[in-house]
């Protein structure tokens, strides 16, 4: 038996996250990604990136500082390869470039700005059938904090996928047009026609959460009627009452409402009425992708 560690950091809108997980490989036996540690550093990049168009000097140095750190980890856990990638919030930034190559300069690490297209095609890299019947049609939805990336799956194989700029972080500034709402319901519609029974599959922080405080056994979905039930709930307190009643952190505390809405509306314009809950997302794509560049595939 063989045992490789990567690490990915996944640099979002809410959030900067470091994964590090073992690879397990041995002769005769399927390839296991068992994930070793989880650090998640809440700065809200998107914040800035999505209201005023930069991120502060304020937000680079703690880019800066968690970078660091989170390079300390990864040389401690002696990790194989490594990866670093940024979504929307970087990605919209008008300061992205001067903000990577301090970044490359202070902690001597590359970040690569990814599209909505490949963030969506790292995610579908997970193997999601594990526990799923891989027989039925999934849509597959990832709820970031300035965009969401929706896949199709169909027979356990992605047939098409498009990330919409809608995210948690737009929404609780009220920067996102009804027009966006109108093209996810019509790619939607457009591409379950004749696929039979729907369910979902939800990743991301708050739906992770949302199937926590629903207190659904790990191979069971989240129904439509539990998560209604959670979102009314939700509505009805403060960000503070929220936080003392539901175990929140402060910067989830907001986002969830938004995120559970997206949900929502995907769950009606679908027809479907559960989300099955992997608890994956880009980060644990990004280290399916490291082992496959390393590999080569064998």
């Amino acid at each position: 038996m063989k045992i490789e560690k990567y690490a990915a950091i996944d640099i979002g809108s809410n959030a900067i996250r470091l994964l590090i997980s073992n690879v397990v490989i041995k002769k005769g036996f399927p390839i296991k990604f068992i994930k070793s540690s989880i650090v998640r550093v809440p700065i809200r990049l998107g914040q800035e990136s999505f209201t005023i168009g930069e991120i502060s000097s304020e937000n680079i140095k703690k880019i800066i500082k968690t970078i660091k750190a989170f390079k300390f980890i990864i040389k401690v856990n002696e990790v194989k390869s490594s990866l670093a990638f940024a979504t929307s919030a970087l990605r919209e930034a008008n300061n992205s470039k001067v903000i990577i190559q301090e970044v490359k300069k202070k902690t001597n690490l590359k970040i690569e700005i990814i599209d909505g297209r490949k963030e969506a095609k790292i995610i579908s890299l997970n193997n999601l059938f594990e526990f799923l019947n891989k027989n039925r049609t999934f849509i597959y939805v990832d709820v970031g904090g300035g965009s969401t990336e929706f896949s199709i799956i169909v027979n356990g194989k992605r047939k098409s996928s498009k990330s919409f700029k809608i995210g948690t972080i737009r929404m609780i500034n009220k920067i996102t047009s009804q027009d966006v709402w109108h093209q996810i319901r019509i790619w939607i519609e457009s591409n379950i026609r004749q696929q039979g029974k729907i369910a979902l599959i939800g990743s991301g922080g708050n739906i992770n959460k949302i199937f926590k405080i629903a207190g659904v056994l790990d191979s069971r979905p989240l129904t439509l009627i539990k998560l209604n039930s959670i979102y009314k709930s939700l509505i009805k307190m403060s960000n503070e009452e929220r936080i003392i009643n539901f175990d929140l952190n402060p910067d989830r505390s907001d986002v969830i409402i938004p995120a559970a809405e997206i949900f929502l509306k995907t769950l009606e314009w679908s027809g479907s009425s559960e989300i099955y809950v992997p608890k994956v997302g880009l980060a644990d794509g990004m280290i399916r992708l490291l082992y496959k560049k390393d590999s080569g595939d064998r």
